[in-house]
């Protein structure tokens, strides 16, 4: 029976609330039941002689870890021998991998994959699902490594960081949001209390300082230094071939016509900051949107084309994300005759002026701070 035809929108949202809150009740359980296992030493924690930064969030993605981690190696690359170890999500590959030229992101995942393809030169990346184990590994095969970035290790509580920095989503805030399945929170927003830094990611430029001031007292942070609360945006850059090409028919968007056309390709948790983008400029806009981290099939190719052979346009282009951009040029199904017509934007990570010290004076004061003494866990249980 197709309810929308007697229920309105408002009528269908509360109805299926009621049916999932007993289960965001059964999660919240069981997050509460294992932090708790956590924080009585149940289950078993270590902390690591080389500092550790966590970058992770408290939501199902689309809080821009990934721009976020790169900016933080673009910073610190030339003051530490630096590491990045993350899980390496929808890879094809179980167990520790050191990251090298000749993998893909089936090997690695697509998020490390474009890391590694921009900073492989500078630092050292790989992916372990059991994060203690993945770190104790990098410093066997490189013991002057003296700084690892944990890509998205806030729920990984096996591992003490030296630093906890946890992405907040200026448009999803946690204050308004609820457990998984109801909402998209995977703790209780009061977890934000157990790390050091926060960032309220995805602000508008123009986010006002009354603007910044509801925000830090709806989030309910500890005051600094405890914790400490910082605003980032999302900036853009000129397109860039997926595949090399001689002479790239579109260097800026500025140059997009009101006769073009572009397709808008995306396979992530948050497309529509881009298509926003997008329609800034002057050519019409179509979107196709996937999956998070969907690899893209011989089918999904033929589909993408018919759409794109549909554009009214002069000029006709297909625009995507660089997380997708890595998937796709190493993509076997990509037609080799349609290289030039498509084109990524880099994404790269500001941050607002803020009162006191920057993010990256922060973070380093924070990673040099000397340690507090603390009993550690016991180390058993090697392989999480």
């Amino acid at each position: 029976m197709d309810l929308s035809n007697i229920l309105n929108k408002d009528q269908r949202k509360s109805i299926l609330d009621a049916l999932l809150t007993p289960f965001s009740w059964g999660y919240g359980a069981g997050v509460w039941l294992r932090n708790t296992a956590f924080n009585i030493g149940l289950l078993p924690q270590e902390k690591f002689d080389v500092p550790v930064v966590s970058v992770g969030n408290i939501t199902v993605g689309g809080t821009g870890k990934t721009p976020h981690v790169e900016y933080i190696i673009e910073a610190l690359y030339r003051r530490y021998h630096l590491a990045v170890l993350s899980r390496g999500y929808k890879r094809k590959t179980k167990g520790f991998i050191l990251a090298s030229n000749n993998m893909t992101p089936r090997d690695i995942g697509d998020e490390p994959y474009q890391i590694y393809r921009k900073y492989g030169g500078l630092i050292t990346l790989a992916v372990c699902e059991k994060r203690r184990k993945g770190i104790r590994e990098l410093m066997r095969i490189d013991p002057d490594i003296n700084l690892i970035l944990l890509d998205d290790g806030f729920q990984h509580r096996y591992v003490i960081p030296k630093v906890n920095i946890v992405l907040v989503d200026y448009n999803r805030p946690p204050y308004q949001d609820k457990l998984m399945p109801l909402g998209t929170l995977r703790e209780p927003a009061e977890r934000l209390l157990r790390c050091e830094m926060v960032v309220v990611t995805k602000c508008p430029s123009d986010l006002t300082a009354m603007d910044r001031r509801m925000m830090k007292k709806e989030l309910d942070l500890f005051p600094p230094p405890s914790q400490q609360l910082f605003f980032s945006n999302i900036r853009y850059a000129d397109p860039v071939p997926v595949f090399p090409v001689q002479s790239p028919q579109l260097t800026s968007l500025q140059w997009l016509r009101d006769d073009d056309a572009v397709l808008c390709l995306t396979g992530i948790a948050t497309p529509k900051p881009l298509v926003r983008y997008l329609r800034h400029f002057a050519a019409s806009v179509k979107v196709m949107h996937f999956d998070d981290h969907h690899f893209f099939t011989r089918k999904d190719f033929s589909d993408i084309f018919k759409v794109y052979k549909s554009l009214e346009g002069k000029r006709k282009f297909i625009i995507t994300t660089e997380k997708d951009a890595v998937r796709i040029m190493n993509n076997p199904y990509f037609p080799p005759t349609k290289r030039n017509c498509i084109y990524y934007i880099p994404m790269k990570v500001g941050f607002l002026e803020t009162e006191g010290p920057n993010f990256i004076e922060c973070l380093v004061e924070h990673i040099e701070k000397p340690d507090e003494d603390q009993p550690l866990a016991s180390s058993n249980d090697y392989n999480q």
